[in-house]
């Protein structure tokens, strides 16, 4: 039985913020045209990949939240290279979930992104990374960016991605309600609206590579609040609170409903995460930070 480099592998599958997100238009096959600023951050799933002789593909994981069979898209991955390639072997996953489900984080699409480079590392496969990204594009419009991690400006579904320096140092509170967002029903419902206001997608990428924090923070926007917020006003609740003990900023990521905060102050950020554990909006509260690359 060949493996190429190794039968056993673990990865780390990190969760994004969109620092924007703004839709300019649509295909003629309903995708959406998106301009996004998309950040990595240090939360993430943790998966765990082995070889088995057995031709399946079984999914382990604690997470009572998650299908573990051909709905999920780690599934869906594993098969996909299983198939292009020819792999006769099965393979067994274990996956312990930190980011929470359907909250607008690109969990799955993580977890997605570590599948294919699990698959490649065990079988010795040698993809290249164009062809990675056009695989993590068959998976999901959030897979290739997940692939490449960082900090990166999103066009097209969300594949053509342009490398940027990351969001300076500083805290990120997630705060997820205790409601659940579909990304299909989010992008129909923007569809029934007149986007009058757009955010500033260039002034972000701007400030970025100007290194500024309150910059980047001051020119945040995401067009699918206009939907989201009206459905689940505990979204603008949390918005406000999150200022109230120092944000510099706040926002929703994705199609919702997490709601993060930027902070500068280790204090002030501590003290919201305390508070947030404690209320009414959620027990779901993450404390954890940027990632460059």
């Amino acid at each position: 039985m060949e493996y190429g480099k190794k039968a056993k592998t673990t990865k780390e599958a990190h969760a994004k913020i969109n620092l924007g997100l703004d839709i300019i238009g649509r295909r003629d096959d309903g995708y959406h045209l998106l301009r996004m600023v998309m950040q990595e951050i240090e939360l993430h799933d943790t998966l765990v990949f082995e070889a088995i002789p057995l031709s399946e593909v079984t999914l382990y994981s604690p997470c009572t939240f998650i299908p573990l069979d051909g709905r999920n898209l780690v599934y869906k991955a594993i098969e996909l290279i299983r198939d292009r390639y020819g792999i006769q072997d099965g393979v067994k996953v274990s996956i312990t979930k930190k980011i929470p489900v359907a909250a607008g984080l690109a969990g799955g699409s993580a977890d997605a992104a570590a599948a294919v480079e699990a698959m490649d590392e065990m079988f010795g496969l040698s993809i290249s990374d164009d062809v990675k990204l056009q695989i993590g594009q068959e998976l999901g419009a959030d897979v290739p960016f997940c692939m490449t991690g960082g900090t990166a400006l999103a066009e097209g579904i969300g594949e053509k991605l342009t490398g940027l320096p990351s969001i300076p140092d500083c805290r990120i509170l997630l705060v997820k309600p205790r409601c659940s967002i579909s990304t299909k029903e989010a992008y129909q419902a923007i569809d029934k609206v007149n986007i009058v206001s757009h955010p500033d997608i260039d002034g972000i990428v701007a400030e970025l590579r100007e290194n500024d924090l309150y910059g980047v923070c001051g020119r945040f926007g995401n067009v699918l609040e206009l939907v989201s917020t009206v459905k689940h006003p505990e979204i603008e609740n949390i918005k406000k609170k999150m200022l109230e003990f120092g944000a510099i900023n706040a926002m929703m990521s994705g199609s919702g409903p997490t709601v993060f905060g930027v902070f500068d102050n280790d204090n002030a950020v501590r003290k919201a995460y305390e508070a947030f554990k404690a209320g009414e909006y959620s027990k779901t509260v993450y404390l954890t930070a940027p990632v460059g690359r």
